[in-house]
Parts: C-alpha cells; sequence; structure tokens
C-alpha cells in the first residue's frame, strides 16, 4: 500500500518540509515566474513572483574608499504579490479514496474517546498516502489489521476494556460493503488502534484529577505514529500494538495475577454495543445484525434450502428473533424478540461479569504502572511511597534497600519521576515562609541566622547535627521542590506507618544510601566531611529517581500483597477506571486517611524526642502548596540525637 510505503516519513516532517519550502520561496527573489513546486505530501506551494527591475541597486565607489552606495529602486505603482500558503488537499478522484477523504471531512466522531489532536493526526496519515484505505484490501482486512484486530479484542489481558475498541465489521455476505462503509470501517480501525496505544501508555486516566501531586511525564504516542508502525507491521501489527503497555516486572507480576483470578471465575457471555437504530422486528433489515449474530453464536446468514435461497446477514430473521427472545427472558425484560433500546442496553452491560474488590486493586495499580517511564533505567532509586521503602538498582537488580518516612496525608509526598544530579554534605535549611511566620511569632529563632535570600528576608540554619536536613540531601530538581535527605529525629524510623514529612522523603542510615548512589565516595569518606563546611558532590551521570505509589505488588518471593492507601488514592481511581461508584470513594476516603493518621499515632515511639517532633510538625503544617515541599519536614524544636549517630 501507498500508505506503508510513504507515512515512514511522518507527518511532522512532511510539514516542516513544507514550511521551510514556503518560507524560502518567499524569502529568496527570483528572475521570473516559476512552475509550481512540489512538497513530499504533494501538496503544491507557488513561488511568488518578484520583480527584479525593483530591487536595491548597489553601487561601489572605489576611487574614494568608501562604503558602496545603495540606489533605491523607483517607486511601483503595486506591491509585489505575497507569497501564496499551501492549499487545502484537494479530494481525490478514485471513488474509494473519495469516500475516505469525505468521512474525514465529516464531523461526526470516529470514536468517542479520540482526542481532537488525534484525529487531526488520522487525517493526517491518510493523506500521505492519497486517502486510500490502510487496513482493507479487497473488500476484506489485511494481515496487519487481523494482527492487530486479535490484540484489540484481548486487550482484558492487560487491564484495559476491549469494548473501548469495537472492531468494524466488513466483507458482508448478502451485498458487496459500499465505498462509504468501506471507508467508515477503516476509518474507525484506525481510530480503536491510536486510542488502544495512547491507553497503554497511561492515557486513560488524568492524573491530575486524582491529585495535583501526581504529575508523571506521559510518553503518549501519537496516533500517526502509531498508525505508520502498524502499517508497516503486517502480521506482527499485534506484537507492535501490545508494545504500548508496560513491560516491567512488576506490572507483568500484576498482569499474571489478574489472568489467575479470572481463570478462576465463571466467564459471562461478551458483551456487545450496538450502534443507534431502529426498533428491529422480525422480517426487518439492519446492519446491527451480524453484530447480533457474532453475540449469539449463529450463523454469518440462514442456511439455504431445497425451497429457498441463502438467508442475508443483515436479515432479522427468526433465528436471531429468537435468540434476542431468550436473552430478554433471561434479563427480566418483555420477551417479545423484537429488539428494543432496553435490550440494546442489556447486551451493552449486563452480561459483563462483576469486577470483584481484589480485581479492582490490581487494575489500580497496573494503570498506575503506565504513569512510569518505558524504562526505568538499569541503574535507579525507586521509592514507593505507601511502602515506607526505598531500593536502589544496579544493572536492574536490588542492590540495597532503605526504610524512608514519607509525606502526611495532609501533606502528600509527590508522585513523579526526575533525575539525581547531586548531593549536599552539611547542608543549610532556609526556612519555608509559613513555618518562618510562625517563628517569628513564637521567638524560637534560637540557632538561626537572618540572611537576604532572592530579595527576601529568610532564616537560615545552618549545618550541624541539629540541622532539619541532617548531615547530606540529595538533590533531583523538580517542579515540588523535593528531596531526599537525612533527619535528626531518627527514632521516628522505628514507626510502622512513617507518614510525618512535609512531603520530602526521609532516609534511614543516608550514609550508606550514598554510597550506593556515589560511586566515587565511600561512606567513610563521607563521614569524614562532616562539620567541614556545606559541599556540593556531583553524581558522574545522572540517576533516576522515581516517586511511585503502589498499594498491591507481588514481592521477590512471588507473594501477593496489599499497602495501605495512604492517601485515600485507590478510591477516584478506581471512580475512574469505572470499577467503582463515585458516592462510594467519597465515602471511603475520608475513612482511609484517619485510619492511617491513627495508625501512625499508635505506631510512632513514645520516646519524648519523637513526641516532640510529631507535635512540632503538627503545629507547622504548611498552609500553601508553594511551602509545603521543600525544606523543613519538621519544626525547629530538635532534641539531640544520640552520639551513637550511626
Amino acid at each position: 500500500m501507498r500508505a506503508a510505503s510513504e507515512a515512514g516519513t511522518g507527518i511532522a516532517r512532511t510539514l516542516s518540509v513544507a514550511l521551510a519550502a514556503l518560507l524560502a520561496f518567499s524569502q529568496a527573489p527570483a528572475r521570473a515566474e516559476e512552475a509550481p513546486a512540489a512538497t513530499e505530501s504533494g501538496v503544491v506551494i507557488r513561488k511568488a513572483a518578484v520583480d527584479v527591475a525593483n530591487e536595491p541597486v548597489v553601487t561601489p565607489d572605489a576611487s574614494n574608499g568608501a562604503a558602496p552606495t545603495v540606489d533605491a529602486p523607483p517607486p511601483t505603482a503595486e506591491p509585489a504579490p505575497a507569497a501564496e500558503g499551501p492549499p487545502a488537499p484537494v479530494a481525490p478522484s478514485e471513488p474509494l479514496p473519495a469516500a475516505v477523504y469525505a468521512r474525514l471531512n465529516d464531523t461526526a466522531p470516529l470514536l468517542q474517546r479520540l482526542t481532537g489532536k488525534d484525529r487531526e493526526a488520522i487525517q493526517a496519515f491518510y493523506a500521505l498516502g492519497n486517502f486510500k484505505p490502510v487496513w482493507i484490501e479487497n473488500r476484506a482486512f489485511t494481515a496487519a489489521a487481523n494482527a492487530a484486530i486479535a490484540r484489540l479484542r484481548e486487550a482484558g489481558e492487560d487491564g484495559l476494556d476491549p469494548n473501548a475498541y469495537p472492531v468494524p465489521v466488513v466483507g458482508k455476505l448478502s451485498r458487496p460493503d459500499t465505498d462509504a462503509e468501506i471507508a467508515e470501517a477503516d476509518l474507525k480501525l484506525s481510530a480503536a488502534l491510536a486510542l488502544y496505544a495512547r491507553d497503554a501508555r497511561g492515557g486513560r486516566v488524568n492524573p491530575a484529577a486524582i491529585s495535583r501531586l501526581i504529575t508523571p511525564t506521559l510518553d503518549l504516542p501519537p496516533a500517526d505514529t502509531v498508525l505508520t508502525r502498524l502499517a508497516a507491521s503486517g502480521a506482527g501489527a499485534g506484537d507492535v500494538l501490545q508494545s504500548y503497555n508496560p513491560r516491567q516486572p512488576g506490572y507483568l507480576a500484576l498482569k499474571k495475577r489478574l489472568a489467575g483470578l479470572r481463570a478462576g471465575r465463571t466467564q459471562g457471555a461478551p458483551s456487545v454495543k450496538l450502534p443507534d437504530g431502529p426498533v428491529l422486528k422480525l422480517g426487518m433489515s439492519d446492519p446491527r445484525v451480524p453484530l447480533l449474530r457474532s453475540r449469539f453464536g449463529l450463523d454469518a446468514s440462514a442456511a439455504g434450502t431445497l425451497d429457498s435461497a441463502p438467508g442475508e446477514a443483515d436479515a432479522y430473521d427468526r433465528s436471531v428473533a429468537d435468540a434476542v427472545k431468550n436473552f430478554q427472558r433471561s434479563r427480566g425484560l418483555p420477551a417479545n424478540g423484537t429488539l428494543t433500546r432496553a435490550t440494546v442496553a442489556a447486551l451493552a452491560s449486563s452480561s459483563v461479569p462483576k469486577t470483584s474488590a481484589s480485581e479492582a486493586d490490581i487494575l489500580v495499580n497496573m494503570e498506575r504502572w503506565r504513569w512510569l517511564p518505558p524504562e526505568l533505567g538499569p541503574n535507579y532509586v525507586f521509592v514507593n511511597v505507601p511502602e515506607f521503602k526505598l531500593k536502589v538498582f544496579r544493572d536492574g537488580q536490588v542492590r540495597d534497600e532503605t526504610r524512608v518516612i514519607v509525606g502526611k496525608p495532609t501533606s502528600p509526598t509527590p508522585t513523579f519521576s526526575g533525575m539525581m544530579e547531586y548531593a549536599v554534605v552539611n547542608p543549610s535549611w532556609y526556612v519555608p515562609p509559613s513555618i518562618l511566620k510562625q517563628m517569628l511569632a513564637s521567638g524560637r529563632t534560637a540557632g538561626f541566622e537572618v540572611v537576604r535570600r532572592g530579595g527576601n528576608i529568610s532564616l537560615r540554619q545552618p549545618p550541624g547535627e541539629r540541622n532539619a536536613l541532617g548531615f547530606i540531601k540529595f538533590m533531583f530538581p523538580n517542579q515540588h521542590a523535593v528531596y531526599l535527605h537525612d533527619t535528626p529525629n531518627r527514632s521516628l524510623f522505628s514507626a510502622s506507618t512513617r507518614a510525618f514529612s512535609h512531603g520530602c522523603v526521609r532516609v534511614d542510615d543516608p550514609f550508606r544510601f550514598a554510597d550506593a548512589v556515589l560511586p566515587s565516595w565511600t561512606q567513610e569518606r563521607l563521614k569524614k566531611l562532616i562539620g567541614k563546611g556545606e559541599r556540593t558532590l556531583r553524581l558522574p551521570e545522572k540517576l533516576p529517581v522515581h516517586l511511585a505509589y503502589f498499594t498491591a505488588e507481588v514481592d521477590d518471593l512471588g507473594s501477593y500483597r496489599t499497602l495501605p492507601d495512604l492517601y485515600g488514592y485507590d478510591g477516584p481511581m478506581k471512580v475512574a477506571l469505572g470499577l467503582a461508584a463515585r458516592s462510594e470513594a467519597v465515602a471511603k476516603a475520608p475513612a482511609k486517611e484517619k485510619r492511617a493518621s491513627a495508625e501512625a499515632a499508635r505506631s510512632a515511639p513514645r520516646q519524648a524526642v519523637a513526641r516532640e517532633a510529631v507535635r512540632s510538625e503538627r503545629r507547622t503544617a504548611p498552609r500553601r502548596s508553594s511551602d509545603m515541599f521543600g525544606e523543613p519536614e519538621s519544626a525547629p524544636t530538635y532534641a539531640y540525637p544520640p552520639r551513637s549517630y550511626w
């Protein structure tokens, strides 16, 4: 196909070529009217006509060494014509491409959830192939189409909804498909494939709708890129489409767990979403009938007999009416065999097995894997907030792990990926505005210095054993201004639920952690720097840091376990994925937060140091998001750590 051969250039390259050509032709002087120039996309761009007689004449004056003079051109009656922009695509003359072109220019949606940007990309993709169908040849699906369709129908394996990617029907037995029907089917399959790839990479749920602190960098593939790859893959298109799903071991383990749960459950008949149409009665014909035949396992058409010819696939005959009647009876509907609106609604929803609570937990956490980068990197730091644990990976294997303290439910630790660039030994702490006001009002400023920072007055706590950031912090610049760091309140690490900070992540045994992420520094060398002034240590290579939020996982021993929903994110996620009603999620979220806070209070150590730290953090809870993160996880009332610090 021409689309498959030409589309590899990509729409972005085509548009840039056209724009570059337009600018070049409009700016460069021409000696005469020239013939139209064609770009790679077939769009004709005409060069502007320029009158050389009206150009300035440069006259060098060599006799006196003066600079060349410029003679102004004589005035002209009419200005030179402006360059013409690329004309709109012209409708193809062949009937089938003309039908594709017409459908693309129709405002009716191809698929409900398809974005306007993706629709434009699909239109550009087809324009590269002169609007010829991509997936249908000789009124049948191509090998690439069949392979991709097989993956769409198995979308449930990856926690996606197969009904979100409807497969069009082609090749009617009763009559040939019209050009308009082929165009519709080809474009709707393109829309379904583009939407699947987008959903597989994390486009189903808007993370900001769950929390403004969930800020992943999503790699959502453009529709034209997806279609170009699939069309060129032939029988391997299904594998290409599958590759948009995560491939991390944690995701694959949850996928396997999901398959095991579903294998032990009786599956109902597949649901079918029928397009809008009239009420159907015995003897009528309608293009939706083949979908009903497929739903009820009927032959594609009624078989012929000695006295009658074979029936048509679109015919609402006795076999279809009887199947509809039996379905209506099983659902408590009037069993008259007539396809009513109530029957259509029941066909679309009632046959889908109810999702269990455990299955919903798995689906929510599979979706969270889509929010991480496709490749975490061979070396990286991974923090699972609800687990209160940090792991360091080297060459894909866990090298070390340690306990961490994360943000309270009132000041959650953000979820995102960043790049660690450097560490600071003996860091200073600059008090954020919200805590600064409280400190000045209470007079608790002993040990702090007044400094000017960014044109504002601030308080600075010098490096030392009582510094809020401890002896070292690890920086990965980000929009939330959070980082990993040490803390003087060592006793808090003995709590089972370690949600005490204002958003940053406090690391237990930070010098052992530094030994794992700073290849040129050992614990012993780093400890010798303590008390010698602030020092920045840059990493030889930036190290990915992933702050994640997983409440269900399969551990290294293959055991499935769930973790507390510390910030109440699971409920809104289930609502967004259609796994729970909104009222249920809203009712449960506050209770979860209260339980998490109560558990944190019960599990906190009873030493006086810990009690004072918790009380001071509650007194200094930030009121504005700009003050929530970054420096200060506790107020400036500190107790000395024990002498045996390490």
